[in-house]
């Protein structure tokens, strides 16, 4: 994969002089992770986390989408408040399970400390969000899925091209537009 021959090729800088991710949750969690005072936006390449909160077959579960491009991720709503501190190794595992070198991970983790709690700012990721919770029923079979078939959902959502009503060249597919981001501003 080419995030993977990329980040192989040139050394990622450790240190980064302003660091912070921003996790946006809905009005459904915001008792859950209140909102921080003064946030601004994220410094990853993956930009902003949406999150929310949604059930299926009686399972609580957590749907957070990256506002810059809209990859999916799925996990278990277990002990929602400590989302900020788990964030990072999310999506570091999600990140290779895309294949992404492990520099580029690296570097997106550095970036994510430290961790704000914003309000919702962009309408067209809650819409994303919303598409993408009405598809995860339909790739579960009711009473006979445990934790890893999140994972394959996971990549079938990251697979859904984005904003389909937009001209070809603004079309995003997830799962091809995080390396993307990630090499841009990480080897780039």
């Amino acid at each position: 994969m080419l995030a993977r021959q990329i980040g192989r090729q040139k050394t990622i800088p450790k240190t980064r002089t302003k660091a912070m991710v921003v996790i946006r949750p809905t009005r459904k969690l915001r008792s859950t992770l209140p909102v921080t005072q003064m946030v601004g936006t994220s410094d990853t390449a993956l930009g902003d986390w949406y999150v929310n909160r949604l059930v299926v077959d009686r399972q609580p579960l957590l749907l957070l989408v990256s506002s810059a491009s809209l990859l999916p991720m799925l996990v278990r709503a277990r002990d929602v408040r400590e989302l900020p501190r788990h964030l990072e190794d999310i999506v570091a595992r999600r990140l290779a399970r895309l294949g992404v070198a492990t520099p580029l991970i690296n570097a997106e983790r550095r970036a994510m400390t430290p961790v704000r709690i914003g309000a919702t700012v962009d309408r067209s990721v809650l819409g994303i969000m919303v598409d993408f919770a009405n598809g995860v029923p339909y790739y579960l079979e009711a009473g006979s899925w445990d934790e890893s078939a999140l994972e394959v959902i996971e990549d079938r959502l990251a697979e859904t091209p984005c904003h389909a009503g937009k001209p070809s060249d603004q079309v995003v597919f997830p799962e091809k537009k995080a390396p993307e981001l990630l090499i841009t501003k990480w080897a780039g």
